[in-house]
């Protein structure tokens, strides 16, 4: 299964960001890819607090344009994310929506772990202050094959990738957009910890470059395979790169270390006291 990850460098401007986007589609088509994944916020990258006016309902306008590229050239593709309108006046969802070869939408998730940080020497980030976290753990079928949802941040949270290996994944998506602080030292080593621990693939579409104010995004999409080997990288430019995905792939890796198999979920008892004893220390 040819699968493409296409990465963009999305700023204010809704329209060129389509443009890019659907660019990018109609060469990976061109190149062959069955399946193709756009990354986080692909439709409008801006400023904090900026994002509650880009916001849209699904299906809308983005994922009906999209639907049509679908339809168009016959493939699967993730719509990365998209500001969803939630129905309140200060909230929103950060939704990815998966579309099939009809043009139809079969899976939609909404991001569950929003980026609330605050770095040392930097500005505080909080995605909270205009998103609301989704409740649903998200699975869909391409082409007979289980794949998984996540959104960006969710790569901290090994539990969420877990539990999607358990009900069936042999792929999951991670439309990113890291930012440089953080990609440079995590991006990859998450992205290969995700794969080698539920031994299957991972498919990480970002952004990459300036975006406003004056933030970056690390970019070096990619994906991963269930051994935990990146099969391609993108440079640091708009672009895309695809793989040819290898299924059964999963199957031999999980019968010849059988990790998952050896679990023991009887003796797995989540702590929550300590937890949060801990998250004060």
């Amino acid at each position: 299964m040819k699968t493409a990850i296409i990465q963009m460098n999305s700023r204010g401007d809704k329209a060129a960001n389509l443009d890019t986007a659907e660019r990018l589609i109609d060469l990976a088509v061109a190149d062959g890819s069955r399946v193709i994944a756009l990354p986080e916020n692909f439709p409008y990258l801006g400023q904090n607090g900026t994002y509650l006016a880009s916001a849209e309902p699904i299906p809308g306008p983005t994922t009906d344009r999209l639907a049509e590229k679908a339809r168009q050239h016959r493939v699967y593709l993730l719509c990365g994310s998209i500001q969803e309108s939630s129905g309140r006046s200060d909230r929103c969802y950060n939704t990815s929506v998966l579309l099939n070869p009809e043009g139809e939408i079969i899976a939609k998730y909404r991001k569950i772990h929003l980026f609330d940080v605050e770095f040392s020497g930097s500005k505080p980030v909080r995605e909270s202050d205009s998103n609301q976290p989704g409740a649903d753990i998200v699975t869909a079928q391409i082409d007979g094959i289980t794949v998984g949802l996540t959104i960006c941040y969710d790569l901290r949270f090994p539990e969420l990738y877990r539990i999607l290996a358990l009900r069936g994944a042999h792929l999951i998506f991670v439309p990113a957009a890291f930012t440089m602080h953080t990609g440079k030292d995590h991006w990859e080593v998450l992205l290969r910890a995700r794969a080698i621990e539920n031994q299957l693939f991972i498919v990480a579409p970002a952004q990459v470059g300036k975006h406003l104010p004056d933030d970056l995004c690390y970019g070096r999409a990619m994906i991963v395979d269930p051994w935990g080997i990146p099969l391609v990288v993108a440079p640091d430019t708009e672009t895309f790169v695809a793989a040819d995905l290898d299924l059964e792939f999963c199957g031999k890796v999980r019968r010849q270390l059988p990790s998952l198999a050896n679990r023991r979920p009887e003796a797995y008892q989540w702590p929550a006291d300590e937890i949060a004893v801990n998250q004060e220390r």
